[in-house]
Order: structure tokens, then sequence, then C-alpha cells
């Protein structure tokens, strides 16, 4: 059996060199192997051919079999393109092509039959397809075309002619190479027990599926090996971790954490936080190392929670330390912090790029000697000059924010690596945790303090625009402040921009009376802090900005946050919006301002964030809306490889299932020595492109 790895692709039939640098380089296409595992977003059932007369504008996608009768170029410039008249002596449909012109002309000839294949539309009272597929009618037998692969293509490959159409043919080559089954990648008792399709007619089913059956079978069978291996790899090295690194035992509770509880604490702890705690409890008593993901929504009292885990290991004569990942927010748990800890024997530094000379150097000290108890700071605490007498504990907040290699240099700061709790504001379902962080135990904070009033969420068209601001006068009559948001997407930065400074005049402008900041990610550090600090104290009463200020900015007077465009932004970047405002007790507003066209997923998003402030309700919404490679983190989050075919979102109970699968074979053979594993361990070396210990680092 030839090794499909190690075979290039430009060596297949139709590829070729050209073509195969735009494979590699727009979907990472190198090998046969890479192509094969290139699987198809839909399937159109080819096995019908419609008549012209049948046509309404309804169809999705339809085959007809006929001629061209003529060839017509219309229109100059960009405006350019080939139209062709295509009959099948019931009615005359145009065939319409805006690209590729040269190359149809060469090719398709007229009074010629072909069987074409498209999606109608209307255009001037006429109907057309663009861009049909085309083959010879002597070469195609639509009986025998059944389900239709379709593959994504992105805008340079349809350029070069690489459509979904040259793809499926491509991948029609790589079968007909597949003369004996390839190398199974799952053990015999796995195939039997979850009666599982063997890999060769899998792959050969979810490219050309015999029928609907056989190509959900083929899909199952994938789903599950690739869900599968993502959970081995996470439970084996969780395993591994436990097994290798001891954790220091924090054995007491004592009076520096029950002065706090008795003098200190400023409001009764909600149920939740009780719970939270506990769980901590036990992990920091049980000599294991801990690896706890925090989750709760914007206001929920995490922080509190993590510094009364700090006062534990105070309490055990270890030192904690809290990273965050900006000055401005490291600045505000210093301050919050200070204030809780206010007439305690506790000594807390802070610690950030903007801290140096002989400050800095009596921080570094005191780190060193033991006489500094907490320390705060975003990256400048994991510098190599940073050194603790016995770190502890360490608190990272907005995990997401920190590359997995800068969470590994904590580890080197004590001879065994501190417990570790990452706090989240950002809510992760539960089976996206399970992936992401499968190997962090979860604990999630679900109610809200006492007090606080549950955010107003209101949706207002354009257009409305003087009643929305009548009512910011209201507020800011009353003395509260506003944040208006603006979106900032890569792709079109220079227009956001504008808009941003469009919408900076148009605000001042109807707001003579108001002092305006502006913040957005262009801006050199130094501004953007100085800005930020004009609102955090008071002296500007309205904020424009982009989402820089989704994390951390915490204004208990601002009561109103607008966010203009809320269509082009997703899910949870509103809900983490939104969570900018009600943090003091007054009833705080977010408006999502749009225009009238809105597409039905926007629609969904906005009644979503209408109707609920519930943030683990709105992350399954968003997951289920947008799939997992958007929700933030996800590249740095230690999944080594990719989901080609599994949906997080969709395959949730197929998840738990090959979880509690693989959590058995780890059980079984934890050294990975038994025989009848052998296959297993061997591919999840294959899928492990890097060899870093993920688990030892997140």
């Amino acid at each position: 059996m030839f090794d499909l790895t190690t075979r290039d692709i430009k060596y297949l039939t139709g590829v070729g060199p050209q073509r195969a640098a735009i494979l590699n380089k727009e979907v990472g296409i190198y090998s046969l192997h890479d192509l094969l595992y290139y699987f198809p977003y839909k399937y159109v059932d080819r096995s019908r051919i419609y008549t012209i007369r049948e046509i309404d504008g309804s169809m999705p996608y339809i085959q007809l079999k006929g001629e061209i009768l003529s060839f017509e170029s219309v229109g100059e410039g960009r405006q350019h393109r080939l139209i062709a008249h295509f009959s099948d002596g019931t009615g005359i449909i145009d065939l319409v092509w805006f690209q590729g012109i040269k190359y149809v002309l060469g090719k398709y000839k007229v009074h010629q039959e072909y069987i074409i294949f498209g999606k109608p539309t209307v255009f001037n009272g006429r109907f057309n397809i663009a861009h049909p597929d085309v083959d010879a009618a002597a070469e195609v037998k639509p009986s025998a075309m059944g389900m239709r692969p379709y593959y994504n293509t992105t805008e340079k490959m349809k350029r070069s002619s690489l459509n979904s159409h040259v793809i499926e043919k491509m991948m029609a080559s790589v079968v007909q190479l597949l003369r004996e089954p390839l190398p199974e990648t799952l053990s015999p008792a796995i195939l039997a027990a979850n009666r599982l399709m063997p890999l060769t007619e899998a792959l050969i089913n979810i490219h050309f599926p015999g029928n609907a059956d056989l190509l959900r079978r083929a899909q199952y069978r994938l789903k599950f090996e690739e869900l599968f291996y993502v959970q081995l790899n996470i439970l084996r090295y969780a395993r591994d971790r436990q097994r290798r690194y001891r954790g220091f035992v924090f054995g007491k509770v004592g009076d520096i954490f029950n002065t706090f509880y008795t003098r200190n604490l400023p409001f009764a702890l909600t149920g939740a936080q009780k719970r939270v705690l506990k769980e901590i409890r036990y992990d920091l008593g049980s000599g294991r190392q801990m690896n706890r993901l925090l989750q709760g929504d914007v206001g929920s009292g995490k922080t509190l929670v993590a510094l009364m885990t700090m006062l534990i290991a105070l309490d055990n004569r270890y030192q904690a330390c809290l990273m965050a990942p900006t000055e401005i927010l490291a600045n505000q748990h210093y301050d919050t912090i200070r204030e809780l800890l206010y007439g305690m024997d506790v000594r807390v530094e802070l610690l950030t790029g903007s801290v140096k000379g002989k400050r800095r150097q009596a921080i570094l000290d005191g780190l060193l000697t033991g006489e500094v108890d907490i320390l705060i700071g975003t990256h400048a605490v994991i510098e190599d000059t940073v050194n603790f007498a016995s770190l502890g504990l360490v608190v990272i907040d907005e995990q997401h924010r920190f590359g997995v290699a800068q969470r590994a240099k904590l580890w080197t700061k004590n001879v065994q690596p501190p417990h570790v709790l990452v706090m989240t504001a950002t809510p992760i379902p539960r089976t996206l945790a399970m992936t992401l962080y499968g190997d962090l135990d979860v604990s999630v904070i679900d109610e809200l303090p006492p007090g606080r009033k549950p955010i107003a969420t209101l949706h207002q068209f354009d257009s409305h625009r003087e009643s929305l601001y009548r009512s910011v006068r209201k507020q800011i009559a009353e003395g509260r402040q506003v944040y208006i948001v603006y979106p900032l997407i890569k792709e079109s930065e220079k227009i956001d921009l504008k808009n941003l400074e469009e919408g900076y005049q148009h605000v001042c402008e109807a707001f003579p009376d108001c002092t305006v900041c502006k913040v957005h990610g262009q801006m050199k550090p130094a501004e953007k802090d100085a800005e930020m600090q004009r609102f955090v104290s008071g002296e500007a009463q309205i904020m424009v900005a982009t989402t820089v200020i989704e994390v951390g900015v915490n204004v208990p007077n601002a009561s109103v946050m607008i966010i203009e465009n809320a269509e082009r932004f997703g899910l949870s970047q509103l809900h983490q919006l939104r969570g900018r405002v009600g943090r003091g007790a007054d009833q705080s507003y977010c408006i999502l301002v749009t225009g009238y066209k809105l597409s039905e997923d926007t629609r969904k998003r906005i009644e979503i964030m209408v109707r609920t402030n519930d943030g683990f309700e709105i992350a399954e919404a968003d997951l289920k809306l947008r799939g997992p490679g958007d929700l933030e983190g996800t590249q740095q989050s230690g999944i080594a490889f990719d989901l080609k075919i599994a949906d997080i979102a969709r395959d949730g109970q197929l998840l738990q299932h090959v979880r509690e699968v693989a959590q058995r074979v780890v059980d079984a053979d934890p050294e990975g020595t038994l025989p009848e594993n052998e296959v297993l361990w061997r591919q999840l070396k294959l899928l492990r492109k890097t060899n870093v210990n993920w688990a030892a680092i997140s």
C-alpha cells in the first residue's frame, strides 16, 4: 500500500505545480492524504434532470440537458460578462460568466449537447445561472451521479478555475488509486463495540456516497475518530500531569483567611461562591497540583473568590500572584484587592511595564525575601528577572489573552509548579470546555451578588437616533457615563476606523456640553491608557471606542452601552461588551443599533441578546450559530489539531460518548503499552504535529 501522506498533490492528474501552489497556500493541501481529508460541506442530488419550462424562482439547484445556441459579450471593464443562450427545446435560459471568459469560449461549443448544473435566479425578467457546472452530455450519466459533493473554495481558487467541480474530479482520481484498504486508525475492539464503518469505506462514502444512509455512517465514523483523538490527547496528558507533578499541600485555613472572612468581607457570599471555594479548598489540600478554570459572568464575584484562595496560600506560608492581560486591568485588580484587605497586615504590590527604577527593584527584592505576599501584574510578572521566595498559587485573569508558552513560564518560578486558577468571564459551553480545557477542572459561579439589577437590553434602528440621544442626555444629566462602541474588524480596518472617527465627530457635535474621549487599538498604549483614565476618573462623560474595551474596564458609574452596527458582532462579543455596564446599583442599559436590513442569523442574535442576560445560554447559542472556530482563544488553547468534520456545537452527545471511550482506554492502559492499543497510541503520535506538552502548560 503506498503512503498517501508522502505523495505530493502536484503529481495528481490535472493538478501540476501552479494549482498545487494555490492548494498549499489557500487550504493547506500538500499531499493526497490532505486532499482526501478535505471534506465536502454539503451534497446535492444530481440524479434528476429538469426542463427549462419547469423552472421557478424558488429552486435551490437544478440540472438541465440541452445546447448553447449562441454567445454574447456584454458590458465594459468590471461590468464585463459573457452570456450563453442555452435551450432544451422547452425554453431558453442564460448562462453567465463574470470570470474565466477566455477559458469558457475556448472550451464550450455552440450546438453541442451539454448537461449544466447550477442555481437559477431571475434578472430583468429572465432566468439565468451564473458560473454553472458544464459537462459534455456524452460523458455524464445522471442516473449514476447520485449525491454530488460540494467543497468550500476561496476567491483565489475560483479565479484559477479550482472550483468545487474541479476538486470533485481530483477527489475521484484519488479514490481510483485506493486499490487496497488504507491502514486502520482505530483498534478492532473500538470499531466493533461502536459498529463503525472501516476507514477506507468511510473516506470513499464521505466524498461519493452511494446513498443517504452510507453518507450518515461515513460521517459518524469520521467524526467519532476525530473527537476520540482530541479527547485521548487531553486525557492522556491530564493523567501524565497528575502522575508527574505533585502539588503543594495547603493543609490549613488560618488567621489571615478567617480575619478577612469575619472582618473585611463586604457582603455575604452567594451560594455559588461558597460552592466554588469548597471545590478549590479540596484541590489545594489533596496533594495534586490544582489546575482549575473558574467561569462566571461579568460581575459574579470571581475576583473575591480568587482573593480568598490567595489568602489560603498565605496562611500556608506561600506567596500568590495574579496576572491580568492589560495594565488597566492589573491596576483595577490592585485597587480592588488593596481596598478589600484594608487594615490587614498583607503586603500587595503591583508590577507592570511602567513600574521602573528603584520602585521596581524594591518589589523584586521583596519577592525574593518573601516580604511581598501578593503580586499583581501583567506579562511583566513572567519575565526572567521576577523571582519568588515561595510561589504557591497563580491566578490568571481572562485566560484567552495569554498564550500557552507565556503560561508555561510560570511553572519555572518554583521547584514544584504552583497551583493554577484561571478566571474567565467568557462563558464556555460544557462541550467546548471539555475540548478546549479538558485537562482543567471547571468551576462555575452562576449567581449574581445581591443588589445587582439585570441590564435592560434594547434594539433600535439607526434612523431613530434622535430619541436615542434624548435618553442618553437624560442619563448624563443624572450624572451617569456612556460607552459608544464601533466595530473594528481586521478585513475592513480602514473603513471601520473612518467610521469611528466620523462617529466621534458626530457625538462631539450632538453632545456639545460633554467631554468625549476616544479609544481604539491603533493608538499607542500610553495614549490609550491616558484616554481610558479620563473616563475612569469621570472627567469624560462619553467614551467612543472599538472593542478594545471588551475586557476589563470597571466604571461603576457607566450605565449606558450603545453598540453601533451591532449586526457585525458575534453574540459572545455583544455579551462581553454589555458586561461593561451594570456594575453599580443603578439600572443600566445596553442599546443595540442596527440598520433595517438584517439577515436571519443577525435577527436571531439580536433577539437572544434582548431576551436573556444568561452568559451560558448566549455562549451555547453562539456556538450553534457560529461554530467553535471563532470563539476566542481556540487558536492557543492546546487543541493540537483542527476539527475537519466534527462540530462541537452539534455533536455534543457524540463528544460525551467518545470521551468515555477514551477515558476507558487511558484507565486500562496508563503507560500506553498494551498491544491491543498500539494502533491508537501510534495514531495519536502522528496527529500531534507539535511535541509540546500542552497539558502541562494550560
